[in-house]
């Protein structure tokens, strides 16, 4: 699974695949052959371009929850970096995906699980408007601002694409 890996500011996409017993890395969209062995729990050696290294990857607590933070301690220095599951980073910048006289659409395929909300509505900031189920993950979807549900354009149960318009609302009079 491609994670987005977090070192400082810098971002950079990573995925090790494993196939017929080889792995590879890749590293922002460039693979290389690496041999990954676990030593003892936490303690890894990786050998890529000949060179062997021996890390040992500690967990460290993260103030958002979908990301996983790590510390690496190579034979000169701890490295400390984090990695994000890009599927829960795009699903949770859609959680706010609907704003006020604006279009609520799907982030990714998926399912809705529920609707919480019917035409005519009134909603408020932040107030959950449905729950979307993609790639075993149910999230709600809320709207940015306060609002009127105008028209949903989806049924519970039903399968939508990346960008299927789910509801539409307007302003609330007076704006």
């Amino acid at each position: 699974m491609k994670r987005t890996l977090l070192i400082g500011k810098e971002t950079h996409d990573v995925e090790i695949l494993r196939q017929d017993g080889v792995t590879t890395l890749v590293w922002d969209g460039t693979a290389q052959a690496v041999d990954i062995l676990e030593m003892e729990p936490g303690s890894w050696s990786v050998i890529m371009d000949g060179r062997s290294v021996d890390v040992r990857l500690d967990a460290m607590k993260q103030a958002d929850p979908d990301v996983q933070g790590f510390r690496a301690t190579l034979f000169d220095a701890p490295y400390e970096f984090a990695l994000q599951d890009p599927r829960k980073a795009l699903l949770a910048a859609a959680g706010g995906a609907a704003s006020s006289g604006g279009t609520l659409t799907a982030p990714m395929p998926g399912k809705v699980v529920k609707l919480l909300v019917k035409e005519g509505d009134t909603v408020i900031e932040a107030q959950p408007l449905l729950i979307m189920e993609a790639m075993k993950m149910q999230n709600e979807l809320r709207a940015t601002s306060a609002g009127r549900v105008s028209k949903i354009t989806v049924q519970e149960g039903a399968t939508v694409e990346t960008g299927g318009t789910l509801m539409i609302l307007v302003a609330p009079e007076g704006n």
